[in-house]
């Protein structure tokens, strides 16, 4: 069972394989770490991704603006390098 450092790291690969200014879709890393059922576990990428965001300045962003960190996470969302990386 893959666990929150599986999720951190999914994120980060997937990050690098993509031009700076890209994004990826959460169900990215779910469908990498639980090719079956992946869809079950978006709420573990989710909060994945929220972790990275305070830790690791992570951006989570919908409808193309950042979210903040203590709103809770609804609708589709995408997955950003931190502006520091770009």
């Amino acid at each position: 069972m893959p666990t929150a450092a599986d999720i951190a790291h999914a994120i980060v690969e997937l990050l690098k394989r993509r031009d700076g200014s890209s994004s990826i879709c959460p169900s990215e890393v779910a469908r990498k770490l639980w090719p079956q059922g992946w869809r079950e576990h978006m709420s573990d990428v989710r909060e994945g991704a929220l972790a990275q965001m305070r830790e690791r300045g992570l951006l989570i962003t919908q409808g193309g603006r950042v979210v903040d960190a203590g709103q809770p996470l609804r609708g589709a969302i995408r997955l950003r390098r931190p502006l520091a990386d770009d």
